[in-house]
């Protein structure tokens, strides 16, 4: 469930880009309408907005907002505005870039997005960069660490040694179309792998990276029934193992990714001082997809609403842009 507001009437996107231009314009810009209008638009009518604004007055919206705002604001509202690929390109390619720190970035894209809308992020890398999303990522990484990226990115190729690289385009499944039997054998599969401590297995590998995200929820959840734990919980003892952290990661994105991102908001808000970039990537990117479902397991994890962790800890512009894509204009 998403958390954006949409106003019950939406003026027209020339009258929008009208607005903007005249918050540009003047001695200050007016972040406030900004905010109002941005914040309170969905991804067809930013798209509609950006042309029109182009179209009307021979400039690029983003490149606009690129030079009138500035520091945590200013990349919230860059993100918000570009279209859900684009962002998850850009996103993607600055992981590439800091890639020891963000590597878990690229796990979460490659995971918790539709498989089209993922194949279409991997297009709007190609065309903004160049260059392929998988080429960029087997450039910065190597041994098992390589492996378990590539199959996550990797749509063709094959490298002697590893397991053949599955399609990206994963499908994403139903429940009334799960392989019980299947889900019951894999279960066991998974479980022989882990108890081995063979967490390069190309059988396990397979599993986790080729089935739908249905069918690996009831593997899971034959998994947790037959042998009394979750999957995660008996890989918690190698937690320290990167390898191992990121198939925990690749897991919990497949299968709960409103406790993966309510992880990632916690620790962003409660560590010595805030992780802006966590924060307003995780706002961003789905405040139009789960936001209520992060917002009620944040509630429950935390005991606190998601928006007052949030004003609490930021400020300015920034708070209330967050907010109001929280669906909490004021809190």
């Amino acid at each position: 469930m998403a958390s954006l507001k949409i106003p019950a009437t939406i003026p027209l996107p020339e009258e929008d880009s009208e607005q903007l231009y005249k918050a540009f314009k003047g001695w200050g810009t007016n972040e406030g309408m900004i905010i109002s209008i941005l914040a309170h638009r969905n991804a067809a009518q930013r798209s509609f907005i950006r042309d029109v604004y182009a179209a009307n007055y021979n400039k690029d919206l983003l490149k606009e907002l690129d030079k009138e705002l500035s520091g945590d604001f200013e990349r919230a509202v860059m993100l918000w505005t570009l279209d859900p690929t684009e962002r998850d390109a850009y996103l993607a390619n600055e992981s590439t870039k800091m890639f020891t720190k963000n590597i878990w970035v690229l796990v979460e894209i490659a995971c918790t997005r539709p498989s089209l809308e993922f194949f279409k992020a991997k297009q709007a890398y190609q065309a903004r960069y160049k260059t392929s999303l998988e080429e960029d990522v087997a450039y910065h990484t190597s041994g098992d660490v390589r492996k378990v990226v590539k199959v996550l990115f990797i749509s063709s190729l094959k490298q002697s040694l590893l397991v053949p690289l599955v399609s990206t385009f994963r499908y994403d499944g139903n429940a009334d179309e799960v392989n019980v039997k299947l889900a019951r054998s894999e279960a066991k599969t998974l479980h022989k792998k882990i108890t081995e401590k063979a967490y390069t297995d190309e059988d396990l590998i397979r599993i986790l990276t080729t089935r739908s995200k249905a069918q690996i929820n009831a593997t899971l959840n034959h998994f947790k029934d037959k042998f009394g734990s979750s999957i995660n919980k008996f890989l918690k003892e190698d937690s320290n193992n990167d390898y191992v952290q990121l198939l925990k990661t690749a897991i919990k994105c497949l299968t709960y990714p409103e406790k993966y991102f309510e992880k990632v908001l916690r620790r962003a808000i409660n560590k010595m001082g805030t992780d802006e970039w966590a924060l307003t990537r995780v706002v961003t990117t789905r405040a139009e997809v789960d936001m209520e479902r992060i917002k009620e397991e944040y509630l429950r994890r935390n005991s606190v609403p998601l928006d007052r962790a949030i004003a609490n800890d930021t400020s300015g512009d920034y708070k209330d842009m967050l907010l109001a894509l929280l669906g909490h204009d004021h809190a």
